[in-house]
This record gives C-alpha cells, structure tokens and sequence, in this order.
C-alpha cells in the first residue's frame, strides 16, 4: 500500500465518519415546545433571530420566570420574574 492510496482511504473513511455524525446530530431547540404539568408549565419562545427563551410558570405561587442561554457564562440566565397578571395588565387597562 503507498502513500497516496492510504491517504485517500483514510479521507474517505473521515467523509463517512463525517456525514454519518451529521445524521445522528440531535436537533436545535426551536422555540414551539411546551410542557404542562399540573403545577408548572415550560415554554420556550424567540426573543430575537439568534436567542430563545424558556418560559417558566408556576401556577400554585403566580409567578412567571423568563431564562435565557448566556453563552459567556456558559449557562441559563434568569432575565425577569414577574407575577402572571402582569401580562393580562395592560390589557385589563385597555377594556376600560
């Protein structure tokens, strides 16, 4: 076997090995997923073109968490929590 015949062989073999991990790749999170419990609820969301956000609510307490990926640090950051009616506020203020 010479040289140039090993060297193609063994870029084959990383093509293949290539194309095969793209395959098996798991998917991106896309923002269209939501859980519901009886107690909590998780929703993600599109903030901008680049960022997601995971929507916590807790329905016993209220209260409303937004998270989002902080790519610096490498883990989830927590960007607001507010009560629910917050969201429903501006809405009420509007019908009267």
């Amino acid at each position: 076997m010479d040289k140039q015949t090993f060297t193609i062989g063994l870029l084959s073999l990383t093509a293949v090995l290539l194309f095969i991990a793209m395959l098996i790749m798991p998917p991106r999170a896309s923002a269209n997923f939501a859980v519901k419990d009886r107690n909590y609820q998780a929703v993600t969301a599109t903030l901008t073109a680049n960022d997601e956000a995971l929507y916590i609510l807790d329905n016993r307490s209220g209260l409303m968490a937004c998270f989002s990926y902080n790519p610096n640090q490498k883990a989830l950051q927590l960007r607001d929590l507010k009560p629910i009616t917050n969201a429903f506020a501006a809405a009420a203020n509007a019908a009267k």
